[in-house]
């Protein structure tokens, strides 16, 4: 569970850095009220969190990934 949303939390900031890259536009500062305020500070943090935790689907093995079933 803690995968899946670190991945989301990744997905989200790389569409927000994408939003940024392309049109110059931060859609976590247009949402939350500015890069200044706390909820978007709280947002930037979780996704730099999350994106941390992703670095370690990197090293680990086929066998120790969680099996999903649908």
């Amino acid at each position: 569970m803690l995968d899946r949303i670190a991945l989301l939390l990744t997905i989200i900031g790389a569409l927000n850095w994408g939003t940024i890259g392309l049109f110059q536009f931060d859609m976590v500062a247009f949402l939350f009220g500015g890069q200044d305020a706390l909820i978007s500070r709280i947002v930037y943090s979780l996704v730099a969190l999350g994106g941390i935790w992703c670095i370690s689907l990197l090293f680990r093995s086929r066998e120790e990934m969680p099996k999903i079933e649908s």
